[in-house]
């Protein structure tokens, strides 16, 4: 049984200006960014914490500003080591909800380790990865999310290298909420966002975020009005895969091989199209999900992928400490440093 930490929320009626420090917010003009901020800000009163409970913890790049303009305690951290720092400051104070937000030059490079271990132990973490495929902060180096033949200032005839499909690796590695949204689509990353801070455990969430200065248009098939609607498929819990400006496309299952059919072709109808469920006890088909941004001609999915729950790495770790002092007694400094293999040199 897991240890549930302050059960009864205090009731205090916060707005968005509550969450809005007064600090000049310093980020390109048109990034992606002050969207992520501007609706994390409105969401937050729904979180049902209080203000001094709710900590960002960040590492480096563009969106490890983020900490400084959200008026919640914060942790400005050093590169990849956010879920680190974070992970620690859960276990110091289990009551804090814990937020991150990273890049995906930050979190999937060299704090890759930090990300995928977070994930495997259900540390009860909320993960925002803002994904613009470029590194911004160093000056457009391609990043563990670049598509293959990139050209960048580091990859000046093409990167060869294979990108990170951050909602595979994160699925893979035990996350217990998968989510995707994008920096447009303002009211449904509210809804995932708020989604996340209920979640009790690993929540990931990769937000497709427009670097304007040096990836500027990554996502336009995704965002501009003549491509979106052919180009982005909603996941909803318990609703069939359907897409398309005129609603005529579908998504079908051919054993384990996804598939789009035309509605219209007098052949397929939406009775053919897969159903989605988010709450999925078998992993399978929330990998296929993740797959698509890897398969040409492939809708990608936005909302959320996959959701369970296991007990937390936090939770267990206070239930673990409780056991021990009751079959033990509380323990002193003195007893901890006298005990175990002792030697004494004269």
């Amino acid at each position: 049984m897991e240890t549930k930490i302050d059960e009864v929320k205090p009731q205090v009626k916060y707005t968005a200006k509550d969450f809005i420090p007064d600090v000049e917010v310093r980020w390109c003009p048109g990034c992606g960014d002050y969207s992520i901020l501007a609706q994390t800000q409105r969401v937050s009163p729904d979180f049902g914490e209080l203000k001094e409970n709710i900590v960002w913890v960040s590492g480096i790049g563009c969106s490890s500003r983020f900490p400084y303009y959200m008026a919640t305690y914060g942790f400005h951290g050093i590169h990849g080591r956010a879920a680190a720092i974070a992970t620690g400051i859960k276990l110091a104070n289990p009551k804090l909800q814990v937020w991150i937000a990273t890049g995906d030059g930050d979190m999937l490079s060299i704090g890759g380790n930090h990300f995928i271990h977070a994930c495997r132990k259900n540390v009860n973490l909320k993960i925002v990865l803002f994904n613009n495929k470029i590194y911004g902060l160093t000056k457009g180096q391609y990043s563990p999310t670049s598509e293959k033949g990139k050209v960048t200032k580091s990859s000046p005839y093409g990167t060869v290298e294979f990108p990170f499909n951050a909602i595979k690796l994160a699925d893979a590695a035990g996350a217990t909420f998968i989510a995707r949204t994008t920096d447009r689509e303002t009211k449904h990353m509210q809804e995932i966002l708020l989604r996340a801070a209920k979640h009790n455990g690993l929540a990931f969430i990769e937000i497709y975020q427009n670097c304007v200065i040096f990836n500027d248009g990554a996502f336009s098939n995704l965002t501009d009005k003549e491509t979106k609607a052919d180009n982005i498929l909603l996941l909803e819990h318990n609703k069939p895969l359907v897409f398309g400006a005129n609603r005529d496309k579908g998504i079908k299952l051919d054993g384990l091989n996804p598939v789009v059919i035309n509605l219209n072709d007098g052949i397929h109808s939406i009775n053919d199209c897969w159903v989605h469920d988010e709450f999925d006890d078998n992993p399978t088909r929330g990998f296929i999900l993740s797959r698509f941004t890897d398969i040409p001609g492939m809708p990608t999915p936005i909302g959320v992928f996959r959701q369970f729950n296991k007990p937390t790495f936090d939770g267990d770790y206070v239930n673990q400490i409780e056991e021990v002092k009751a079959k033990k007694g509380k323990g002193t400094y003195e007893k901890l440093m006298f005990s175990g293999n002792l030697w004494e040199v004269n």
